[in-house]
């Protein structure tokens, strides 16, 4: 998941390296004002995004795949994207963080999405915010970002009354909200699994609390930076964000740390799983261990009486006693029973009270 695609060594700064693998890119162009209908097309021809740059209109132009190196090219031409920056948004992954440029501010933050507890995946996604227009790059297609282009498309609504950095405000908190589903479902299957700790500790649930924990390293890993990002545009106060807006950022930035603390929390509770774990299967082992110790103590004496009388020498007047077998029977049973009702009656055999060491 974290695996880096370097460039190689001694390339200059603003080298893009992109993956063979990369999906072909797919532009859409969200274009609106305060009043008025919201136009959305899919980019066929990048002159097409020129229409970022009207002035009384914001345009949010959203990039979907890396594929395609003269596509991306272009589009830093078009924006004048420094090289540094474009660097960043395609050699993946990044550490989340907010970068200022001349004419733009870049923010990376990673988006989550969870087809289970232990199956989720990190997407990058760079926010290049400009006075007119956001630029927005994903790894893959499909997104979270839905409800933000259910509120450009709706009338009168908040984000069709602000700027280019609403914009990027609206898209940051809905990515840093679909952590909260992710979550519900780790805690929701934690809480499951809690139970079966206890009750029924396999090799395979042993496996999930590993995947469990390691996914929660990943989650750590993406919200820390991802908080200090968005913290660093509060505190430094970004020409990019007017002061209306760096009160929403505010409102993200709490959510931030309501999920990084939720996620500390997930952490300590599956480690206490794999603890309880642990302790169940020495558990376990010890009772099986003690009940083959009691099973060994009890034949010891019987081994002992069957060994004495199983010697073959002639005169050992028991061998030529008529009542000689019955009576080494009953002592092996009078032997085995009463060690049986004293290690229950002391509680270290079956179910019995245990005793007092007096």
């Amino acid at each position: 998941m974290f695996k880096k695609r370097h460039t190689e060594v001694g390339a200059r700064p603003g080298t893009l390296v992109i993956s063979d693998e990369a999906p072909k890119p797919s532009v859409y162009m969200i274009h609106y004002r305060r009043e008025g209908q919201a136009t959305e097309k899919l980019v066929a021809s990048t002159d097409e995004l020129e229409a970022a740059f009207h002035d009384g209109h914001v345009t949010w132009v959203d990039v979907q795949g890396f594929g395609d190196h003269a596509l991306m090219k272009s589009i830093g031409d078009i924006f004048n994207l420094h090289p540094l920056l474009l660097e960043d948004v395609v050699n993946l992954p990044q550490r989340a963080k907010a970068e200022h440029y001349d004419e733009q501010l870049l923010l990376i933050v990673k988006m989550v999405a969870a087809e289970s507890a232990s199956v989720i995946e990190l997407e990058q996604i760079s926010i290049v915010i400009g006075e007119t227009y956001v630029l927005t790059f994903q790894e893959y297609p499909g997104d979270v970002l839905d409800p933000v282009r259910k509120r450009i498309r709706a009338e009168k609504t908040t984000i069709r009354n602000h700027g280019a950095d609403y914009l990027a405000y609206a898209i940051a908190d809905t990515i840093v909200d679909a952590y909260y589903p992710v979550l519900e479902t780790i805690g929701d299957r934690i809480e499951d699994l809690e139970d079966d700790v206890v009750i029924n500790p396999t090799p395979e649930l042993l496996r999930e609390l590993n995947r469990l924990k390691n996914r929660l390293v990943n989650l750590r890993r993406a919200v820390w930076p991802q908080r200090e990002a968005i913290h660093s545009l509060i505190r430094d106060g970004s020409r990019f964000f007017s002061d209306e807006v760096r009160l929403y950022l505010r409102d993200t930035h709490d959510h931030c740390v309501q999920t990084s603390e939720v996620i500390e929390m997930y952490r300590e509770m599956v480690a206490s799983l794999l603890n309880t774990y642990l302790t169940s299967i020495a558990n376990r082992t010890n009772d099986v261990m003690k009940v083959l110790t009691i099973v060994a103590t009890i034949f010891i004496p019987l081994t002992f009486m069957s060994g004495i009388y199983g010697m073959n020498f002639d005169h050992m007047p028991e061998l030529h006693t008529r009542w000689g077998y019955p009576i080494i029977w009953a002592a092996m049973i009078l032997t085995a029973g009463s060690m049986v009702v004293f290690f229950r009656r002391r509680g270290w055999l079956g179910g019995g009270d245990a005793a007092d060491d007096e």
